[in-house]
């Protein structure tokens, strides 16, 4: 069984609630009750004009990362997101791996770590709440020199409860 990292973003159709119901279809897809750190409000990255609500869960899963990128996916447009999107722009959903166990994996598809988020403060956050001593997979870079070295950005932990 694998232990797997997921970001959650939304800006668009009620943010808080469309990470509730991502929480809950998580739930639904690990084997073991879910960790999620608290959640965060930032600013966007991009052409985007509204602040984003983020957060990380933990799942265990028996799926393979290919089947499980399939759902999230699959879940992201179900939550109205269009299956072709600009990057960087408003979403209702995103779920991004972000790790898989100790894994490194790079397809066409699918690269975990995600290439991005040891740049991204809406991931490192949240990311440290549920694992202060963290170090990248690929790199060992301990997540407070990823948080040191991550570009600013106008970001704050909300007092929004699961």
């Amino acid at each position: 069984m694998a232990e797997v990292v997921i970001a959650l973003g939304s800006n668009l159709n009620d943010p808080y609630r469309q990470l509730q119901t991502a929480a809950t279809f998580l739930e639904e897809i690990s084997s073991v009750r879910i960790i999620k750190s608290p959640i965060y409000r930032s600013e966007p990255v991009g052409p985007s004009e509204q602040d984003f609500l983020n957060a990380v869960a933990v799942i265990q899963t028996n799926d393979q990362p290919e089947q499980l990128f399939q759902k999230l996916k699959e879940q992201e447009r179900a939550q109205g997101r269009p299956s072709r999107y600009p990057k960087w722009t408003a979403r209702t959903l995103d779920l991004d791996i972000i790790a898989w166990d100790d894994l490194v994996i790079e397809t066409d598809s699918l690269i975990i770590p995600h290439q991005e988020y040891s740049r991204r403060l809406f991931v490192l956050l949240p990311l440290k709440d549920l694992f202060p001593d963290w170090k990248d997979p690929v790199s060992a870079q301990p997540i407070d020199e990823m948080i040191e070295h991550a570009p600013e950005l106008d970001i704050d932990q909300t007092m929004l409860n699961w």
